[in-house]
């Protein structure tokens, strides 16, 4: 990514967490930026945001507001927003599932680019992340740097109950025992 390119995405996450704080909508930090704060590599793509399905059409109004070009894609679980070409998620359904308030409020308050801003837990951040493979997208390579970062961060016995219906997690999971990035889980 080009310099002139990450600047922009930076300043995009910044003008869209601002929006969203000044109009007083729950939200977090989520996907690879919320996993960069919290120590993993930078990602070279979107920001992405979680807020509650209720609070979606005013996401749009205080978002567009700063500045961002929001539109509508045919999904129906987010919407975009673009400045300078750099594109922002505001999620509202994670994995399939509405956004709630547990989720909200086990977000940690940290500093990102000189923005406070409530950032998803490590947790949070890799089961969510765990919960979309599937036969279409299965790519362990971008997730174990995430979870090489993040391992003593996480939660590992509330990652393997949370995404135990999933064999492509499952198989992420014994990979990771594996390779001793983390301990095997205890026999029950």
């Amino acid at each position: 990514m080009a310099e002139d390119e990450r600047e922009a995405l930076h300043d995009a996450l910044r003008m869209a967490a601002v929006a969203l704080t000044e109009a007083e909508i729950p939200f977090a930090l989520c996907g690879s930026y919320a996993a960069w704060v919290r120590g993993a590599p930078e990602p070279e793509h979107d920001a992405d945001f979680v807020v509650k399905e209720e609070h979606v059409e005013t996401a749009r109004e205080a978002i567009g507001a700063a500045g961002l070009d929001v539109q509508e894609p045919a999904e129906n679980w987010l919407f975009k927003a673009y400045h300078r070409g750099q594109l922002v998620d505001v999620l509202y359904r994670l994995s399939g599932e509405p956004v709630h308030d547990e989720l909200l409020e086990r977000a940690e308050m940290l500093e990102v680019l000189a923005v406070r801003m409530p950032v998803l837990s490590a947790t949070d951040v890799l089961s969510s992340k765990l919960r979309v493979l599937g036969e279409h997208y299965c790519d362990f390579g971008r997730l174990l740097p995430l979870t090489r970062a993040l391992r003593e961060q996480i939660d590992w016995e509330r990652v393997r109950d949370e995404v135990s219906y999933s064999p492509y997690a499952r198989a992420f999971l014994h990979l990771l025992e594996d390779l001793r990035i983390v301990e095997p889980a205890p026999a029950h």
